[in-house]
């Protein structure tokens, strides 16, 4: 507990020496979906916040369980390509707005704050106005989902790297780039593929991916609705062509994912048409 009230008085300390018209901004990852998954930084950020600019992948729980009870809370989730999406620039924009006023904004994002996201943009935004900030990490969903399905991302005699990679439009990846990814032994994770999974699945059988190397879809994970599905690449058709997946999705590809029938300790959902989190309306 006293460290926790040291952390509170090094926040409210910092907030004093800013002084002037300009408040800050605390750009933080909420976690994976889990709500225990948020760090302590953050969460006590978030019962000081004078205003929460929050993505949808935050689970509801986290802003009832921390959030300042007087804060503005801002919606400003992404989904694809959705058209209710908030355009990153308005965002740019309320980050700006708000911290100008001198008030204390936490900018919170599902998963980690740098991993696939647009915090470079933020962050340009911020040095652009001369406004101070913090980043704080968050669990990313590669590490999430992995852990929550028993599933080590580098293991001995299974992979000593992982690649984080993302492939939601088909002309990011080269042909090159596909024979390498096909060769390696490292674990790879895609980030936002699953509607473009069948021709990840393609592109890497085309380049001979070794048929000991295996493939997880790990929907909604570390939730209460998180869904595992495994199969061999080569029996992708046969076992998962025309699924459908609730967002968000991840996909390990490797060898660890032989690793995840015997070391699960979540029980494995049925697939549900139930969503964790809200979609974009």
């Amino acid at each position: 507990m006293q460290h926790f009230e040291n952390i509170k008085h090094n926040h409210s300390s910092t907030r004093r020496r800013l002084g002037g018209t300009v408040g800050s901004v605390i750009l933080a990852g909420a976690g994976c979906g889990d709500p225990e998954l948020i760090t302590v930084k953050a969460a006590k950020y978030l019962q000081e916040a004078d205003v929460i600019l929050t993505d949808r992948l935050v689970s509801d729980e986290i802003l009832k369980a921390y959030a300042n009870p007087v804060a503005e809370i801002v919606y400003v989730g992404k989904q694809n390509n959705a058209a209710a999406s908030m355009p990153q620039q308005t965002i740019n924009e309320l980050l700006a707005h708000y911290a100008l006023q001198g008030k204390l904004v936490v900018r919170l994002k599902g998963g980690d704050i740098a991993f696939f996201s647009n915090v470079l943009d933020e962050l340009e935004t911020l040095v652009l106005n001369n406004i101070p900030y913090e980043i704080i990490p968050g669990i990313t969903a590669a590490s999430g989902a992995s852990a929550y399905a028993g599933i080590p991302l580098t293991a001995r005699g299974y992979a000593t790297s992982v690649r984080f990679l993302t492939y939601y439009k088909t002309d990011i990846v080269s042909d090159t780039h596909w024979k390498e990814l096909a060769a390696t032994n490292d674990t790879l994770v895609f980030y936002m593929s699953s509607d473009t999974l069948e021709t990840v699945v393609k592109n890497l059988i085309v380049n001979n991916i070794s048929e000991e190397k295996l493939l997880a879809v790990i929907e909604q994970a570390t939730t209460p609705v998180q869904t595992v599905t495994t199969s061999s690449l080569y029996k992708y058709n046969e076992n998962i062509k025309g699924k459908q997946f609730a967002s968000p999705t991840l996909v390990i590809i490797g060898k660890v994912v032989a690793l995840h029938k015997q070391f699960a300790w979540l029980k494995t959902n049925e697939p549900t048409n139930k969503l964790y989190f809200k979609p974009i309306t």
